[in-house]
């Protein structure tokens, strides 16, 4: 699939990328599934003009810069790339951000950030996990903490987080941390991506 036009998209895009079936399946709207596909083939041939997004598209969107390696990026991509195919192709590009559309349920913002702290995917986030994602998503904001001051973050956030005390957070935990603390999921919602009627 190369770079399309947008007179190309009904016709090239496979039957199951059709924009009415994804907003049935999504948070999105039709028209909200078509603005994206325009943002799709922007991002898609930006660097490859294959048509899909690779991880140095993702990082330039992101982050302007394709070849700096930041943890964030690279977590945020992999969970995007649902095929595990090392590119991210219109359908999960919708799937994967409708989980950030205003209208998105809390549970499925709350889902998805377990999964990014969840480095390791083992169904639990531990200390030196959110550690190190504490640590990306500062050097990603260009902010810089003492070592002392993350750890202070981290052995907070896990003494409110790990209820039962076994050095691991699940995702009842989370569930429950993020209910306590809303502000956990504040970049999980991006208002740009519901269109105004």
């Amino acid at each position: 699939m190369g770079c399309a036009t947008s007179k190309q998209f009904s016709r090239s895009a496979p039957a199951h990328a059709d924009p009415a079936v994804l907003a049935t399946q999504t948070s999105f709207t039709v028209n909200e599934v078509e603005a994206l596909y325009e943002l799709y083939k922007k991002l898609s041939c930006s660097i490859v003009k294959d048509g899909l997004i690779h991880k140095e598209e993702f990082q330039l969107a992101l982050f302007r810069n394709s070849r700096r390696a930041n943890l964030f990026a690279d977590r945020v991509f992999d969970l995007f790339d649902l095929k595990r195919n090392g590119v991210i192709d219109f359908e999960e590009f919708v799937r994967s951000l409708s989980v950030f559309h205003p209208k998105a349920d809390t549970s499925e913002k709350t889902a998805f950030a377990f999964k990014l702290y969840d480095l390791r995917g083992t169904g639990y986030i531990e200390k030196e996990e959110l550690r190190e994602m504490v640590l990306a998503l500062l050097d990603e904001s260009d902010l810089c903490l003492s070592d002392s001051t993350v750890e202070t973050i981290v052995d907070n956030t896990f003494s409110q987080a790990d209820s039962n005390g076994d050095g691991r957070i699940d995702p009842e935990e989370w569930e429950e941390f993020v209910k306590k603390n809303p502000a956990t999921l504040r970049n999980m919602t991006l208002p740009y991506l519901q269109c105004v009627a």
